[in-house]
C-alpha cells in the first residue's frame, strides 16, 4: 500500500471510540508504515490488552523498537512473542537478528537454529595464528558449508580455552549480503615467552611483589604445548612448581599434563591473623610431588580430568601442642588418585546466564608407621551472569562449595579457609598467613563456603583492564576433636579491585569480618593456585 492509503486507514480508524483487537492491529500497522512510532506503540499496547495471547502485538512492538534501534526493548517484546508462539519462524528469525545486532552471538545462534540458520559459507582466521593449522581446525567444532549450531559454537569455545594459548579471542560471526555468514576467528595468540619484551617481562615478573617469578613458555613447536612454572623464595614458604601441558595425540579436546613441585614451609597455627593470637602449634613442612593427568575439556556440557600423584612429606621442628596428633603428622610417601568433573547444568544465552556444577574426589594411600588411607570429596555449584548483551561489564559470580575428608588426613591435606598464596577457598577477611607463616586461617576436615562478587569495568584500553566491585563470603570449617576449625559461621564482606593485562593479573581486596570487625587488605596473583 502507498503512503496515502496507509494515511486513509489512520483517518478511518482514529475516530473509532471502541476499537477491536483486529482494528488496533490494522491501525498500528498503518501508523508504523508512516513511521509514527510512539503512536503505533501506544495502539499496539492497547490491542495487546484486548488480546493478550495474540503474538502479533508483542512482535510488532518489537518491530517499533527495532526501527528506533532500541534493541534491548525490542528483544524484551520479541521474547514475549516467542513465549506465545515458540515455533513461529518469523519471530525466531527476528529475535535472532536482534540478538546478533546486540552482540549476543550465542543467543542469536540459538534462535536461528530453530529456522535452520545460520549457514556458514566460510571459516577463516584473522590474523593467521602460528599454532598448527590442523590443530586449530580440530578446535573448531563447526565447518564451512554447514549450519552452525549452538552446541558447536560452545564446544569450540571450550576447545580454544583448553589450548591455553589464546588469553583473548573472539568468534566473529559476519553476515553476508546473500543471507549466509562467515565465521572469523580473531585471537591474541601467546607464543614463546611473550609476543613482546613488555609482555614477556610482565608475565615473568607479575609475582615479584610476592617474592616469586613465573617463567613460562607457550605454544612450543606450534603445537599448543605450554610450560608454566613458579619459583617463590619467601623464607617462610618456599615453593617451586612446574608443569607441561599439551594435546594428547594431536587432539584439541584431550590434553595431558605433567606436574612437579617442591615446597618448604613454616607453619604457626593461630586463631587469627591479627590481634592477640598465641601460637597453638608450629612446624616445618617439606613436600615433593610428581603428578600426571589426562583431561577432556572440549565439551561445553561436561569436562573431566583424572590424574595420579606420587609425593613425599616430612615434618621438622614440630611443636604439636594440643592441636596436632601423631597421625596428622605422619610422614612418608603417598600415592593419590584424583578425579574431577565439571558441567554446565543450565544455560540461558538470551540473558548470558550459566549455572555450573563440579565434583571431585581424591583417594590416597600414605606409607608411614600409620599406613593411612584417606579420601577427600568436594562438590560445588555456582552461576555467572552478564546483565549486558555484550562485554564483561557488571559480571556477577556466585559459587557454593562443600568438602569433607574420610579417614585420617595428613596435616597438609586439611582444607584451609582464607586468603593465601596456595589456596582457592577464599574468605576475604581471613588471611592464612601471619608474619609470613601459614596457619592463621581456619582449617579442618570439612568445610562449607559461598562466595559472591560483582565486577564493574572501570577502565580498559584493549591491553589493560581494571575492574572493581563488592564481594561477600559465608563459610565454616571444622575438625572433630580439635580446635582447628572456625567453631562458628564466618561472614565477610568487602571490595575488590582487579588489574589484568595479557590475560593475567592481580586482585587487590579489602575484607571486613562481620563478627569481629577485623579488616584485611590482601593482594593475590590471579590464576596462581596450583
Amino acid at each position: 500500500m502507498a503512503a496515502g492509503q496507509w494515511q486513509l486507514v489512520v483517518e478511518q480508524l482514529r475516530p473509532v471510540a471502541h476499537r477491536s483487537a483486529e482494528m488496533d492491529f490494522a491501525y498500528g500497522m498503518a501508523l508504523g508504515h508512516l513511521q509514527r512510532w510512539p503512536e503505533a506503540a501506544a495502539v499496539y499496547r492497547a490491542g495487546e490488552q484486548l488480546a493478550p495471547r495474540d503474538p502479533r502485538f508483542p512482535t510488532e512492538l518489537g518491530g517499533v523498537e527495532f526501527e528506533q534501534k532500541r534493541y534491548p526493548q525490542a528483544a524484551r517484546h520479541l521474547r514475549r512473542a516467542h513465549h506465545l508462539a515458540p515455533a513461529d519462524p518469523y519471530i525466531n528469525n527476528f529475535l535472532g537478528t536482534v540478538y546478533f545486532l546486540e552482540g549476543n552471538v550465542p543467543a542469536a545462534i540459538q534462535c536461528w537454529n530453530r529456522v535452520g540458520k545460520p549457514y556458514l559459507a566460510s571459516v577463516r582466521e584473522e590474523p593467521q595464528p602460528r599454532v598448527s593449522p590442523a590443530l586449530l581446525d580440530r578446535a573448531f567444532a563447526f565447518s564451512p558449508a554447514s549450519t552452525l549450531t549452538l552446541r558447536q559454537y560452545l564446544d569450540s569455545v571450550e576447545r580454544v580455552n583448553a589450548l591455553g594459548i589464546f588469553p583473548l579471542y573472539q568468534f566473529d560471526l559476519r553476515a553476508r549480503p546473500d543471507g549466509e555468514f562467515d565465521m572469523v576467528f580473531r585471537g591474541d595468540e601467546r607464543n614463546g615467552f611473550g609476543n613482546s619484551r613488555i609482555e614477556a617481562l610482565f608475565l615473568l615478573l607479575r609475582g615479584l611483589p610476592f617474592q616469586e617469578v613465573n617463567p613460562e613458555y607457550d605454544n612450543a613447536w606450534h603445537e599448543a604445548i605450554n610450560y608454566r612454572s613458579m619459583v617463590r623464595w619467601d623464607a617462610q614458604k618456599r615453593r617451586v612448581l612446574a608443569e607441561v601441558t599439551g594435546p594428547l595425540r594431536d587432539s584439541a579436546q584431550m590434553r595431558y599434563g605433567v606436574h612437579f613441585g617442591l615446597s618448604n614451609e613454616n607453619w604457626a597455627l593461630r586463631q587469627s591473623f591479627t590481634g592477640p593470637a598465641p601460637v597453638l602449634a608450629s612446624l616445618n613442612l617439606r613436600r615433593e610431588w610428581l603428578a600426571m593427568s589426562i583431561g577432556n575439556d572440549g565439551r561445553d556440557r561436561a569436562q573431566w580430568n583424572v590424574g595420579a600423584e606420587l609425593s613425599h612429606r616430612d615434618y621438622r621442628n614440630v611443636s604439636a601442642g594440643q592441636e596436632l596428633t601423631p597421625p596428622m603428622l605422619a610422614a612418608g610417601f603417598q600415592l593419590k588418585q584424583q578425579t574431577q568433573v565439571t558441567a554446565n547444568l543450565w544455560r540461558v544465552p538470551a540473558h548470558r546466564f550459566v549455572l555450573h556444577g563440579q565434583a571431585s574426589s581424591e583417594l590416597a594411600r600414605l606409607w608411614s608407621p600409620h599406613e593411612e588411607t584417606f579420601a577427600k570429596l568436594q562438590a560445588g555449584m555456582g552461576w555467572q551472569w552478564f546483565p549486558q548483551a555484550r562485554g564483561g561489564d557488571y559480571e556477577t559470580v556466585n559459587q557454593f562449595r562443600v568438602g569433607s575428608a574420610i579417614g585420617q588426613v595428613p596435616f597438609d591435606e586439611l582444607f584451609v579457609l582464607g586468603l593465601g598464596p596456595d589456596s582457592d577457598l577464599q574468605m576475604h577477611a581471613h588471611i592464612s598467613t601471619r608474619d609470613g607463616r601459614k596457619g592463621s586461617a581456619p582449617l579442618g576436615r570439612d568445610y562449607l563456603l559461598e562466595n559472591w562478587e560483582t565486577n564493574k569495568n572501570v577502565y580498559s584500553n584493549g591491553i589493560v583492564t581494571v575492574q572493581a566491585g563488592p564481594l561477600m563470603d559465608i563459610g565454616a570449617t571444622r575438625d572433630s576433636g580439635t580446635q582447628l576449625g572456625s567453631q562458628k559461621w564466618l561472614f565477610d564482606t568487602g571490595l575488590q579491585l582487579k588489574l589484568k593485562a595479557f590475560g593475567e593479573g592481580v586482585a587487590l581486596s579489602w575484607g571486613r569480618d562481620l563478627r569481629t570487625g577485623n579488616n584485611a587488605f590482601y593482594a593475590t596473583v590471579l590464576h596462581a593456585v596450583w
